[in-house]
């Protein structure tokens, strides 16, 4: 297993490999996420436009099994920058550490810390002050929620991740089994670096 950041051509060629991660992780719970490869293109292409941005990736010989991605915040989506104008951080001291999606076979070895130690790394290279990621939020009742499930928020804690109180995203997807895509809400979690 190696782990490589790749930045400017090598995340252009990488961002295809990327979506398709995407759509098949994201499938499950929390999630729910029913995505097509022409979506996951055109919400990558902040990434491909974006001269700072970082996609860390785990290989297994050439083929990508993991990836995390991240931008500075005023890079990306307007719907994620909009919740922080009640923080009073100046989003060009923010890094966003947007998704992080990984394979199941290749779950449990580590790769969660080094997606985020190098996009941490990252950020302290480019100056930002804060690292920040969101988490779907779920009813805990959700008639798809696995009775197995353990939520993240543990390993985010130990990071010295928190959520910061009111500071919500909403973003729109289509879930498994719905005709239109519906809003859902994301809570921030944020740490000083």
């Amino acid at each position: 297993m190696e782990v490589r950041v790749l930045t400017g051509a090598a995340l252009d060629a990488a961002l295809d490999d990327v979506a398709r991660l995407r759509i098949a992780v994201f499938r499950d719970w929390p999630y729910l996420y029913d995505g097509s490869l022409d979506y996951e293109r055109g919400y990558l292409e902040s990434y491909r436009a974006s001269a700072a941005a970082v996609v860390v990736g785990a290989f297994d010989g050439a083929r990508l099994v993991g990836a995390a991605t991240g931008t500075p915040l005023e890079d990306h989506a307007e719907d994620f920058a909009a919740p922080f104008a009640q923080t009073g951080l100046a989003l060009n001291q923010v890094f966003y550490c947007a998704e992080s999606v990984l394979l199941p076979d290749y779950r449990g070895q580590g790769l969660g810390h080094a997606f985020f130690d190098a996009r941490e790394a990252h950020a302290r290279g480019l100056g930002r002050s804060h690292s920040v990621f969101c988490s779907v939020i779920r009813s805990p009742d959700h008639p798809m929620r696995p009775a197995d499930y353990r939520p993240l928020d543990a390993f985010w804690r130990k990071r010295g991740y928190a959520p910061l109180p009111g500071v919500v995203a909403r973003f729109k997807w289509r879930d498994l089994g719905e005709a239109e895509s519906t809003e859902k809400p994301l809570q921030f979690w944020g740490r000083e670096l």
